[in-house]
C-alpha cells in the first residue's frame, strides 16, 4: 500500500513521463501514428497467408454473430497478444534506458515501467478502436460488449504490469534477461492460440499436456477477446476469474520483486 501510495502520489511525473513517450514513439516517423495500425496488419497479411493459405487454417463460424473469415479471427487475438508482448517489452529496459534519471532523482521508480503501461494502452486502445468499426462493417454486433472489451484491456494491463515490474529490476542485474525474454515470448507465443483455433490442441495433444496449457494466462485472454469480439458473447464466468486471479498474482508478486531489487537500482544501472 505504501508503494501504492508512493506512485499516486508522483502521478504528475507518470503523466509527463507518459506524454514523454508518446510524443516520442514516432517521431520524425512520415506515417506516425499510422504505424500503430500498419505493424499488426502487416503481421496479419504473414500469417494470414502462411495459416490461412498455404496450411488451409479455418476459423469457426462466430456463434451468435455469425462472423467468418479466418482474417478477423486472427487478428482479434493478435491485436492483444501484441499488447502483452509490447508492455513487457517496453518494460524490461525501462529502468536501464533511465540509468541517468535513476540515478540522480529520488523517485518512485515504477513510475518508469508504468508509464510504458500506459502509453501501451492508448496505442492498443487506438487499435481496438479501428478494429471495431471495421468488424462492424462486417457486420458483427459487437457494441453491446465494447464496455466488457475495456475492462478486459484494463485487467490485461494490470497482469501484463506486473511481468514488466519483474523483468525491469532484474534486467538491471542480469543483463541477459534481454535475449532470454525474447526467446521465452517467442515461445510463449506458439504455445497461444493465436495463430490457430484452440480446437486443434485440443484434437492433437493428450489431456495432461492440455491441462497444462490451461495453465497460461494468455489462452484465456485470446479467448475472452475473441469471445466478446469474433462470438458476441460473455466469456465464461471460469475465464474471467482466471485472468483476473493472474493480474491479481502478477501485479502482486512483480511489484514486490520490484520493490526488493529497487533498494540498489542506482548503483546497478
Amino acid at each position: 500500500m505504501s508503494a501504492f501510495s508512493d506512485v499516486v502520489a508522483s502521478r504528475e511525473l507518470l503523466w509527463n513521463l507518459t506524454l514523454r513517450e508518446l510524443r516520442t514513439k514516432y517521431r520524425r516517423s512520415f506515417l506516425g501514428w499510422a504505424w500503430s495500425m500498419l505493424n499488426p496488419l502487416a503481421v496479419l497479411a504473414i500469417y494470414g497467408f502462411v495459416f490461412g493459405v498455404l496450411f488451409k487454417a479455418n476459423a469457426p463460424v462466430g456463434d451468435p454473430s455469425g462472423l467468418n473469415g479466418f482474417a478477423w479471427f486472427l487478428i482479434i487475438a493478435i491485436l492483444p497478444w501484441n499488447f502483452f508482448a509490447l508492455v513487457t517489452n517496453l518494460g524490461l529496459n525501462a529502468i536501464s534506458s533511465n540509468s541517468g534519471l535513476v540515478r540522480r532523482v529520488a523517485f518512485p521508480r515504477e513510475v518508469l515501467v508504468f508509464s510504458n503501461v500506459v502509453h501501451a494502452m492508448v496505442q492498443f486502445g487506438i487499435e481496438l478502436c479501428l478494429l471495431a468499426v471495421v468488424l462492424l462493417f462486417a457486420g458483427s454486433p459487437i457494441l453491446p460488449w465494447l464496455p466488457m472489451v475495456v475492462v478486459l484491456s484494463i485487467v490485461v494491463g494490470i497482469f501484463a504490469a506486473g511481468l514488466a515490474l519483474a523483468l525491469s529490476a532484474l534486467a538491471v542485474y542480469f543483463r541477459d534477461l534481454t535475449y532470454l525474454w525474447s526467446i521465452a515470448i517467442q515461445v510463449w507465443f506458439f504455445i497461444t492460440p493465436v495463430v490457430y483455433p484452440p480446437e486443434v490442441v485440443a484434437n492433437e495433444l493428450p489431456t495432461w499436456a492440455q491441462n497444462l496449457l490451461r495453465l497460461n494466462p494468455m489462452v484465456h485472454v485470446v479467448g475472452a477477446y475473441r469471445d466478446l469480439l469474433y462470438h458476441a458473447h460473455f466469456p465464461s464466468p471460469a475465464r474471467i476469474g482466471a485472468i483476473c486471479a493472474a493480474a491479481v498474482v502478477s501485479l502482486s508478486i512483480g511489484w514486490w520483486c520490484f520493490r526488493r531489487l529497487s533498494r540498489r537500482l542506482p548503483e546497478e544501472v
